[in-house]
């Protein structure tokens, strides 16, 4: 497993570089180690959680700095990135644990949640929404606003696009999210809410904007997941990019539907944080 977070962090740094003007700090976030993407002209007091993907199994901050830095330079906001545990070294909730101790330590430093929006992308898209169900649960006050990104929404995999779309978006498959299932859940089950989102009692958060690809197996999954949030009478937003497969705001720069993706983003953070 060293060998193949190691190659996906390696990929991602080749494919997606950090922009200039942000550099990244290395911080102990009450246990989880984590990164903090900081732009040159960060507003004083704006912050994001961002929680990356890797179907639970990989990923990092270091590898994620195109995007993280991206965002950061954009919301001119500081961008705090948790370097979750991995299954199958640990498995749920470990990662969710992980994220919300992040968010926690980070209030303990200051920050005033309206002035923290969460974001993540596939595994932790999931997150965006799941991590603010356990917050809210643990008492803890909730940010302004969360960002799904490709959402990895429902671990049962029902949705019908896992079926109508598998193979068309060649870097995700439904048999390879079923493994990657089994392998970070251990023995809980598929429809564990802090999982699957699409189970939660979502009562409470904040508004949610919801990124996914017209490509992409999880699209019925992420419809599934909005309608959720509109019966818990959350503010949430669906955006559909036709066409698109799974993350593909990480090619910003390079697609216009990808800049597009992290324009709305952007100006969907910003509605609802304070003006700088």
């Amino acid at each position: 497993m060293a060998d193949v977070r190691l190659g996906y962090r390696k990929f991602f740094q080749d494919s997606f570089p950090a922009p200039h003007g942000v550099t990244f700090e290395s911080v102990d976030a009450d246990g989880v180690p984590a990164e903090i993407a900081v732009p040159e002209d960060a507003i004083p007091g704006r912050y994001m959680v961002y929680l990356h993907g890797g179907a639970y199994i990989t990923g990092d901050p270091q590898g994620y700095r195109g995007l993280t830095g991206t965002l950061a330079r954009r919301l001119r906001a500081r961008v705090l990135v948790p370097d979750y545990r991995l299954a199958p070294d640990a498995v749920f909730p470990a990662p969710v644990d992980d994220s919300v101790t992040a968010y926690r330590w980070l209030l303990a430093q200051g920050a005033a949640p309206r002035n923290v929006v969460f974001a993540g992308d596939s595994a932790g898209g999931a997150m965006a929404v799941s991590a603010l169900v356990a917050a809210r649960d643990l008492g803890l006050p909730l940010p302004a606003a969360s960002i799904a990104i490709s959402p990895w929404a429902n671990l049962e995999h029902t949705g019908a696009s896992m079926v109508t779309l598998d193979a068309v978006d060649p870097s995700v498959s439904r048999a390879g999210l079923r493994q990657a299932a089994a392998v970070a859940l251990g023995n809980a089950p598929l429809s564990s809410p802090l999982a699957s989102p699409v189970f939660a009692d979502t009562r409470g958060l904040p508004p949610v904007l919801i990124q996914i690809g017209g490509h992409e197996v999880m699209l019925s999954d992420a419809i599934r997941l909005a309608a959720k949030l509109a019966d818990d009478a959350v503010p949430v937003r669906l955006d559909v990019a036709p066409g698109m497969g799974h993350v593909w705001p990480l090619v910003v720069g390079h697609h216009p539907a990808a800049d597009k993706a992290i324009t709305d983003a952007i100006a969907f953070a910003e509605e609802h944080l304070p003006k700088a």
